[in-house]
């Protein structure tokens, strides 16, 4: 207490100095700036947080007083996030083109097409430099691998405008979802009854009946020679001929009086009784002879590999009655292809499941392992192709890794990765391409946003707004597309996480699910592609 002002600045020196020494450590501020991120991301304010976005901001912060970080760490992760985030993309992204419609297609090109011409016309009214307007257009769709691409393209700069705008993005396109159905007096419980009823059409519920064998025509005959499963759609699991329960194998045949066992949706059910016969209580009893186990699909070797190629009745008179994948039961076929982690609902001989189990793989511990060959292999042809073309790093990467994760394998390799694993290296490229971007950025943030601060907001409110608005009326007006597809696909098109983390309660439904997952990576792609036309300009 009795020590002098002068005597507290010379202690205080020698403390400032071991702090500045720590943070001219590239992987010690690194590490700082992520955890500082981290507790402010999970700060919540009226159910609205940064999460891991908050780091951007910290960077920023740390940047402008003179803290720098490693590009080498930048290009680390920018190239790990962007391959995780197409190889998780690379189903969705073509199957969104031929199974939910062409409709959120259309929905996410206008949404982008109208965000960028509104940043582009900004750009010419206001006088922006490119770079923060690349980065605006990012930052109003909370896109990260669109600042990703901006900054690739047009350098550091572009996460200025980004961090402006981010903010509103996020708040503004919750804010939107969750008042337009008030706003438009949308009653949410019959959108929900209307989507059942078109999701039964895509998705039909598989079902499973016993049928009694009363057709003369068909007695004696062997399913192969029926051609049962090409008839109906159905497939049959088990077979009680008089007292002998049996798997249905290739020579297997149909008697009158037989009870059959027959798995398929109901359109399929109609066909197997027109086939056989009539519907029947009676119970086909357990046999000792006879299970039906599920496996799951981790042997690599019969990834891609169809039904028809196993030919399981041969191998081990075995019959698949059930494929899940995504959550979603599909009716096997013949054509049907198997993936990595598939879930099959199997028939067969009691002594036969060893055989199966080590055929398909079952072993849930593949599910979590994380190859890093394919990582390593599929980055380094993404930024070959990123150098040989106009694409550049990013575009390189990302439409490598689309392709990548449409094929899932290529012998002898897997391009797959599990759930867990993939978010674990998206979000750790994420965190880094974030740490330096924004530490690069802040040594002028404080005078670019004196010199367009407002003003950049206000453009950025508008890119985020205006498509939306637009977007909305349309497709709910002209195209009479339900509410809760089109929030979903609002939420995908602008590529928005926490905007569909808002409207998820106001449902039980999946269809903004759904949507989402069919809107976001179409969006994706398009954005990155939107800020590489940028450049053009």
């Amino acid at each position: 207490r009795f020590l002098n002002v002068s005597g507290v600045q010379t202690c205080a020196l020698p403390i400032l100095e071991f702090i500045q020494s720590l943070l001219s450590n590239s992987y010690f501020a690194l590490f700082v700036i992520i955890a500082i991120g981290y507790i402010v991301g999970k700060i919540s304010i009226a159910g609205i947080s940064l999460d891991v976005s908050a780091v951007i901001f910290v960077a920023l912060v740390f940047g402008h007083f003179g803290v720098k970080l490693s590009p080498v760490i930048q290009n680390i992760g920018l190239v790990l996030f962007i391959f995780t985030i197409g190889l998780q993309a690379g189903p969705g992204f073509f199957d969104a083109l031929k199974k939910h419609g062409i409709k959120l297609a259309i929905l996410s090109v206008c949404l982008i097409v109208l965000a960028g011409g509104i940043s582009v016309a900004c750009r010419y009214i206001f006088n922006l430099d490119m770079s923060i307007t690349a980065g605006l257009l990012a930052g109003a769709l909370t896109s990260t691998p669109g600042l990703a691409s901006a900054s690739d393209q047009f350098g550091p700069a572009a996460s200025i405008g980004y961090g402006i705008a981010y903010p509103f993005g996020v708040i503004g396109v919750i804010l939107f979802l969750r008042l337009i159905p008030k706003f438009m007096r949308i009653n949410i419980a019959k959108e929900e009854q209307s989507y059942e009823a078109e999701a039964m059409a895509d998705y039909p519920t598989m079902k499973s009946e016993n049928l009694l064998v009363t057709n003369k025509n068909i007695d004696g005959m062997s399913l192969i020679k029926l051609r049962f499963r090409t008839m109906t759609g159905a497939v049959i699991s088990r077979i009680k001929h008089q007292d002998s329960v049996e798997a249905p194998g290739r020579k297997s045949k149909l008697h009158l009086g037989d009870i059959v066992r027959v798995v398929g949706t109901d359109d399929a059910l109609q066909r197997a009784q027109i086939l056989i016969g009539e519907t029947t209580d009676a119970i086909i009893p357990q046999s000792d002879r006879i299970d039906v186990q599920t496996m799951l699909v981790t042997n690599k070797k019969i990834v891609n590999k169809s039904l028809s190629e196993l030919d399981l009745q041969t191998y081990a008179s075995a019959t698949v009655t059930r494929i899940r994948r995504s959550g979603i039961d599909i009716s096997p076929s013949p054509s049907s292809k198997l993936r990595f982690g598939d879930k099959l609902t199997l028939s067969a001989p009691k002594d036969q499941m060893p055989t199966l189990s080590k055929l398909f793989g079952n072993d849930t511990k593949r599910l979590s392992d994380t190859d890093i060959l394919p990582i390593a292999l599929g980055i380094v042809l993404g930024v070959i192709l990123g150098k040989l073309t106009f694409l550049g790093l990013t575009g390189g990467v990302l439409i490598v890794a689309l392709i990548l994760g449409r094929l899932g394998k290529t012998v002898p390799i897997l391009w797959t990765m599990s759930g867990p694993a993939n978010q674990l290296l998206r979000e750790l490229g994420l965190i880094f391409f974030l740490a330096v971007v924004g530490t690069d950025a802040g040594s002028t943030i404080v005078e670019t946003f004196q010199q367009y601060g407002i003003e950049l907001f206000a453009i950025g409110a508008m890119i985020t707004l205006i498509p939306m608005i637009i977007v909305m009326l349309i497709a709910r007006l002209v195209f009479k597309i339900n509410m809760l597809t089109l929030l979903g696909g609002i939420a995908g098109g602008m590529t928005s996480t926490p905007g569909l983390a808002a409207i998820t309660p106001i449902t039980q439904s999946n269809a903004p699910q759904i949507a989402y997952a069919t809107a976001y990576p179409i969006a994706m792609v398009l954005l990155v592609l939107m800020i590489k036309l940028l450049s053009l300009l």
